[in-house]
């Protein structure tokens, strides 16, 4: 039976294109030794409307951050009538969208931190200490976009003078942040692969958080504890949160959420559709703890790639 024919959707116009690029590069590599036909696509050189004009078979998205995983690009895939991986448009707008995903997660009683949403075009300084005071919010206080990925714009604010700054600074570049109570305790994030979580793993960064550098610079290590370090009846519990996170956003193909546990307690943070698949990327980990190969993690999501039934 003659191969398929996969596109590969990389790059991009996000903040995050440089990641995109290493993930698509990574999975590019991986298709050829799974004798795919491969050819890139990366919507900064080309329009998304010449997607439809495309003759492959699957779309693979490696897209990450804006147009990527809120829906914009998913929709584009729609269109063009042609299956692709990961979640589709409106689970990926609603995971994207942290305040969104927030009210989900509260209203199937699934723990998150306790948040305020700040808009710009409403702001004004006095209310934001009487929110403060009225919510009982406790520094150190998390104030970060709402729509972006792989922590880029998160700020950790120990007093109100220092979050006053960080969300005039925001503010200016984006219309809407989310205002959360930090949580400190363990990091541990799940991934799942077609509604069934691979495993749980704890990260330990040598930096204040696991921020944008501890993600994709060797430089900043952080330890890797596969599986988490947590009790057995703890572990088996955060990994049905996150298959449930999955389900009740719709998504499909593979997820990462990520949580903080402390005092016995999961809280989930987010969830991420478009994981990374580069080098130091933590779903590739996971699975490969599973005995799941990078080629295998790429050949099930080409698998399931489909469109929104």
């Amino acid at each position: 039976m003659t191969k398929k024919r996969i596109l590969v959707v990389l790059g991009g116009n996000s903040k995050e294109r440089e990641i995109s690029l290493k993930t698509g590069k990574a999975c590019i590599a991986a298709l050829k030794r799974l004798g795919y036909k491969v050819e890139k696509f990366d919507p900064k050189i080309n329009s998304f409307f010449d997607i439809n004009k495309s003759k492959s078979d699957i779309i693979f998205n490696a897209l990450h951050g804006e147009e990527g995983e809120d829906g914009y690009a998913q929709s584009f895939f729609e269109y063009s009538k042609i299956p692709y991986t990961h979640s589709g448009v409106l689970p990926s707008m609603n995971a994207m969208n942290k305040l969104v995903s927030k009210k989900l997660f509260i209203k199937n009683k699934i723990k998150t931190p306790k948040y305020e949403v700040i808009k710009r075009k409403n702001y004004i300084f006095s209310n934001l200490k009487k929110i403060l005071n009225k919510k009982s919010f406790k520094y150190p206080i998390v104030i970060k976009p709402n729509n972006e990925g792989s922590s880029i714009g998160v700020k950790i604010c120990r007093n109100l003078k220092i979050l006053k700054k960080n969300i005039e600074v925001l503010l200016k570049n984006y219309e809407t942040l989310i205002m959360e109570n930090f949580i400190g305790g363990q990091e541990i994030q799940v991934a799942v692969l077609n509604g069934r979580a691979l495993g749980a793993i704890e990260l330990k960064p040598k930096r204040k958080f696991y921020d944008y550098k501890a993600k994709y610079s060797k430089s900043a290590k952080t330890d890797h504890i596969m599986p988490a370090n947590i009790p057995k009846k703890k572990y088996n519990e955060v990994l049905k949160i996150a298959e449930r996170t999955h389900k009740i956003l719709k998504c499909r193909g593979v997820t990462r959420s990520d949580f903080k546990f402390l005092e016995n307690n999961f809280y989930l943070l987010e969830i991420n559709t478009q994981p990374g698949m580069t080098d130091l990327s933590l779903v590739p980990e996971i699975a490969n703890y599973k005995k799941i190969s990078f080629d295998k993690l790429v050949k099930k999501l080409i698998l399931d790639a489909s469109l929104t039934k």
